[in-house]
């Protein structure tokens, strides 16, 4: 097997649930050795959260962010845990957790008590609101969609706010998490210094915002619902045709003059209230009819490989299945089975020429 990215990094686990041990499972995969630390009995939350349940009876929640970790069972309340706890952290490189804010403090298990166990411990903190005024507050995804903004901008129409369809915003705080504990790690290397590293879900989304915040705060600009359009883009969005919606993500006026002729509509592309992008903008609703007249005679899959061969973005609604199989279809390999288990997993995405993600264990039993 070859060589792990982080072969030699040492991480004691004491997250649960998504945002950390996604980020955690990231680590094992390029190569860290991950100990999951669960509390007797149930031990993470996700273990419970089924159907569905794989072949072995495992809840597949559980499964998608576990893979390639070590459980050790931990009663954190007692002395002999929490003293087992230190001695695992001794031994560590990094520490994540995503307790409630103050928890590990109670426990005697804090930035500051295990600096004194491992000076140059990488302690990488989430939270759903930081460590202050946001401390009480329960940081689960769907609150933080509706609190931080993502829900006021996401659902078929104005007054209808919708939750993404996964819980994005614990996956992009593990993302971060994962990125700020490779950086303190480089870090370290170079001055042999160790560090806190705090992330929160609410920072995390509100950073993931992108355009929809610069324009706020850039331009006093508050985003509302849209449905499947984009602000500031058009034809950026959802058309019907003969059989089932199709996606178009027209980026510039020549991918536009594309799908004109595409369509047998050439002159569209001329005319001055869609020759640019912010005429489109301006008549959007005129060329949501023109356009989704042009595409009514053929269905989406033909009209996905006509486009395609035009040089237009566009594809079919896929369901997860379909859009596995797809990926499928592009060589992009986007499962794996795990040695040991018989259930596939979605593969890591993050491919490297000399030292690739690695599968050694699937997600363990406690």
């Amino acid at each position: 097997m070859s060589t792990g990215a982080l072969d030699g990094v040492i991480v004691a686990d004491f997250s649960r649930v998504l945002a950390g041990p996604y980020a955690t499972m990231l680590l094992g995969d390029l190569g860290a050795e991950v100990i999951k630390i669960e509390r007797p009995g149930s031990g993470d939350d996700t273990r419970a959260w089924g159907p569905p349940f794989d072949q072995e009876g495992t809840a597949t929640y559980f499964n998608s962010v576990n893979r390639n970790k070590k459980s050790v069972v931990l009663d954190l309340s007692t002395d002999e845990g929490r003293s087992r706890a230190r001695e695992i952290v001794a031994g560590a490189d990094v520490v994540v957790e995503n307790f409630r804010a103050g928890t590990m403090e109670r426990l005697g298990l804090g930035y500051e008590e295990l600096c004194q166990v491992k000076p140059d411990v990488i302690y990488c903190a989430i939270t759903g609101f930081g460590r202050d005024e946001g401390a009480a507050l329960a940081g689960y995804d769907l609150l933080v969609q509706a609190v931080g903004g993502l829900m006021s901008i996401t659902g078929p129409e104005p007054g209808s706010p919708t939750k993404v369809g996964v819980a994005v915003v614990d996956v992009l705080t593990g993302l971060h998490a994962l990125a700020g504990i490779q950086a303190a790690l480089f870090h370290r290397q170079r001055t042999g210094e160790g560090q806190r590293i705090d992330i929160n879900l609410l920072s995390s989304l509100l950073s993931s915002l992108v355009n929809q915040a610069s324009g706020y705060l850039g331009a006093d600009v508050v985003p509302s619902i849209m449905g499947n359009r984009h602000p500031s883009i058009v034809p950026y969005e959802v058309f019907p045709t003969a059989d089932r919606p199709l996606a178009i993500a027209v980026g510039n006026d020549k991918q536009f003059a594309a799908l004109c002729r595409a369509l047998g509509m050439p002159e569209v592309a001329e005319d001055p209230e869609f020759s640019s992008n912010q005429q489109r903008v301006k008549h959007r609703d005129e060329l949501f009819a023109l356009l989704s007249d042009g595409l009514a005679p053929q269905g989406a899959d033909y009209w996905f490989k006509t486009l395609t061969a035009a040089g237009v973005p566009a594809g079919p609604i896929n369901n997860v299945a379909e859009a596995i199989r797809f990926a499928e279809s592009l060589g992009l390999a986007p499962t794996v089975t795990v040695p040991g288990t018989q259930t596939p997993q979605v593969a890591n995405p993050i491919q490297m020429s000399g030292t690739p993600p690695q599968y050694r264990s699937g997600p363990p039993r406690m």
